[in-house]
């Protein structure tokens, strides 16, 4: 435990001018797509929400900065929503919380499959939960609790594994060939699962 404490200290203390610069481009890529499928009938806000934005959710994986950035992009993205304050907040904390989770399998899992399959499952799993307590506070009608988490997992899965699988191992194979603007700082010796992120020079995970 010490160590995974020290770990994500490591990781949320490494802030560089390319790292800031892309947890920028991971927010405005979230609320900016997000804001486009808002548009007119809304599909990026309702029941059965068309937000492909969810496949960023992955991104924790390999960026400890895409943590607050899909944070701070969701609730932009919420912003525009016809449900209000508890969209923008209640509804951008699912986020949140969602992409801190999969960062830490990032950190404890090294089989990238499993990886992927287990960190997928948060955002799935907390929206489902959140997201229906956001349209009842928004006195949104005929809201059936169960119901409605039953259609936000399901189309929250279909982003985050349809979507998001692919661009996972997309990036992936990025980082093994050493492109820069997808690697990251370097960690101060060993890790939690006694296995490196991969630093400037490349390596992935």
């Amino acid at each position: 435990m010490r160590q995974l404490l020290k770990t994500i200290a490591n990781d949320f203390s490494h802030w560089n001018a390319k790292t800031i610069c892309r947890a920028g481009v991971i927010a405005a890529l979230y609320a900016a797509v997000t804001w486009a499928f808002g548009i007119g009938g809304g599909i990026a806000y309702g029941p059965f929400q068309v937000r492909p934005t969810e496949a960023l959710t992955v991104l924790p994986l390999f960026f400890p900065e895409s943590v607050p950035a899909l944070y701070i992009g969701c609730m932009l993205a919420n912003a525009a929503s016809l449900y209000g304050a508890p969209d923008i907040f209640l509804g951008s904390l699912a986020t949140l919380f969602a992409a801190f989770f999969t960062y830490l399998c990032g950190i404890v899992i090294r089989n990238d499959a499993l990886k992927v399959a287990i960190g997928g499952i948060f955002p799935v799993v907390l929206n489902a939960l959140i997201v229906p307590a956001v349209w009842i506070l928004a006195d949104m009608p005929d809201v059936v609790y169960w119901a409605s988490a039953g259609s936000t997992a399901l189309t929250e899965a279909v982003w985050v594994y349809a979507l998001g699988v692919p661009l996972f191992f997309a990036l992936r194979g990025l980082r093994e060939r050493g492109v820069r603007a997808f690697t990251s700082p370097a960690r101060s010796s060993s890790t939690a699962g006694g296995k490196g992120r991969g630093g400037e020079s490349g390596g992935g995970r």
